[in-house]
């Protein structure tokens, strides 16, 4: 009986044990953790196929943010290939499921913002509004919010409310001084007091200080006022508003005063109203002429693409305010040959 108990208190029959019992505990804890590493694998591929097969869940990415530690601005870059499939429903979900997600306040600011300006190019503007007027809530100085408020008010046709944010935006040492010859234009546009008479006074008075606005003031002239454009068309650039001047009436053309305009002269010899030129320094004007000359049908015509001098997009619709970089007044137009209507008509037929 004493050899056995001096056997069981041998110190080296305790290290042995001990040893054992961290080797047991070790292969465990090891074989637990390849366990579990091989569940994560298995559940990340399978997320990653979903990704790859475009059927990624909003959730999904709350999941891969917490779980997998995905960098935010990772997350963010995955969430924006939704934005470049036109998908905006699903990226403004996106948003406000990693929205409740995340506490960091600059964080929570930009989600905001990428959700203000996803909210606008979906064309949900009241909402738009509504986020970049919370962000201004703890974030008064934020630019951006306060330029695509702008935006929004004169999308809205609340041109004065707009005009108040170019006070503040002035205030952040931003040059908003075209903006606001603008919004000045577009308030005695839509004014519904202002007779045309008192409306082409006022847009005369801002475009003798600032031709920015000619485009505005020749298409409420032509529409309301044709007789005032003509009085004074030596002041304007027609080659600005070519298209304008391309598609008028020929009944609302004053040829007399077209006759001491050679841009004008020239445009409507290429269009057939008049037959006066042998020839035009425009090439495309040059084409037309000859066709007319020596063509009983001339099945051509002009096309116009609208460039934008900001940040050079071309768009075929002229549009105030460019919508790629919400630049405004900066469209050139540009005129090329083109086939005329009916010829394309019948070429589909």
């Amino acid at each position: 009986m004493d050899n056995i108990v001096l056997e069981y208190r041998d110190p080296l029959f305790s290290i042995i044990i001990l040893v054992a019992l961290v080797f047991v505990i070790s292969f465990i804890a090891y074989s637990y953790g390849i366990y579990r590493e091989r569940l994560a694998r298995k559940d990340y591929r399978k997320l990653s196929r979903r990704f790859e097969l475009g059927k990624l869940k909003e959730d999904d990415y709350v999941h891969l943010y917490k779980t997998y530690n995905l960098p935010f601005d990772s997350i963010l870059l995955l969430a924006s290939s939704f934005l470049h499939k036109g998908d905006y429903n699903k990226a403004i979900n996106v948003y406000l499921t990693l929205l409740e997600h995340v506490s960091d306040r600059v964080k929570k600011e930009e989600l905001l913002e990428l959700l203000g300006t996803t909210y606008f190019k979906g064309g949900f503007l009241q909402r738009s509004k509504d986020v970049f007027m919370r962000i201004l809530k703890f974030s008064p100085r934020n630019k951006q919010a306060l330029t695509y408020l702008l935006i929004i008010h004169e999308k809205l046709k609340d041109f004065k409310k707009a005009k108040e944010i170019t006070t503040c935006l002035e205030e952040l040492n931003k040059n908003v001084s075209k903006d606001q010859t603008y919004l000045d234009a577009l308030i005695i546009l839509n004014d519904p007091i202002y007779s045309y008479e008192k409306r082409t006074q006022l847009l005369n008075e801002i475009y003798k200080k600032d031709k920015s606005i000619q485009r505005l003031f020749v298409q409420f002239l032509l529409q309301f006022n044709k007789d005032f454009f003509w009085e004074n068309v030596e002041k304007f650039d027609a080659k600005s508003f070519i298209d304008l001047m391309w598609y008028l009436n020929f009944d609302d053309i004053h040829f007399e005063k077209v006759a001491s305009n050679e841009f004008l002269l020239e445009l409507y010899n290429a269009k057939g109203y008049l037959d006066n030129l042998k020839h035009s320094e425009d090439f495309v004007f040059n084409i037309l002429i000859l066709l007319h000359k020596y063509s009983k049908e001339v099945n051509a015509t002009l096309d116009f693409e609208f460039i934008c001098s900001s940040c050079k997009h071309s768009h075929p619709i002229y549009d105030n305010r460019c919508p790629h970089c919400h630049s405004i007044l900066t469209f050139n137009v540009s005129h090329t040959l083109s086939k005329s209507l009916d010829q394309a008509t019948q070429s589909l037929q």
